[in-house]
């Protein structure tokens, strides 16, 4: 039985990057992809990319906060992306791409405007511009987006952007990593 599932939304760039990053920690449940923080109801992969709905690319990231605590959630986020850019993640631009932090309750927004506020000290000529909003709704990505990673380990997006990535969870966080037999 599952104690203390919670889920919260993040984008960070690429929700293929991100959902790489979070579906290989220890005590995250589920991590679906997904839009996010726009207007258009229901969008698809071509209008979010054509910059038509205001939604941005996300993930859904459920947790069992007695296995991992959100605040190493949060650090995993900011750690894995530039907060300071706007509408960008290395080749990636538009506002699909932004950094923003959908919140389901005011316990979680209270956490990440207190975790936002001490990361800024460490940036002393750049602003973090990460959007922290309430969450209205989230549509998951189509299914061709949905564990992209794991599906297309081999292909050169997949190697040059994302593997980096898990080779940095590796190096620095292997601690909180799923257990493989």
């Amino acid at each position: 039985m599952k104690n203390k599932l919670a889920e919260i939304v993040f984008g960070g760039g690429c929700f293929w990057c991100t959902e790489a990053v979070f579906d290989a920690l220890h005590g995250v449940e589920d991590v679906v992809s997904g839009y996010a923080g726009g207007h258009v109801e229901n969008p698809s992969y071509m209008e979010v990319a054509a910059k038509q709905t205001g939604h941005a690319e996300v993930i859904k990231v459920v947790f069992d906060s007695e296995v991992i605590p959100f605040e190493k959630l949060l650090e995993i986020f900011f750690a894995f992306h530039d907060p300071t850019t706007l509408n960008r993640q290395g080749y990636d631009e538009g506002p699909e791409y932004r950094s923003i932090i959908l919140y389901n309750s005011a316990e979680q927004k209270s956490e990440i405007d207190k975790y936002i506020l001490e990361l800024g000290k460490q940036f002393t000529d750049k602003k973090i511009v990460t959007e922290v909003v309430e969450l209205d709704k989230f549509y998951p990505a189509e299914e061709y987006h949905q564990k992209f990673y794991q599906k297309n380990t081999g292909q050169p997006y997949c190697q040059i952007n994302i593997a980096p990535k898990l080779e940095k969870l590796r190096k620095h966080y292997s601690e909180l990593l799923k257990k493989t037999d």
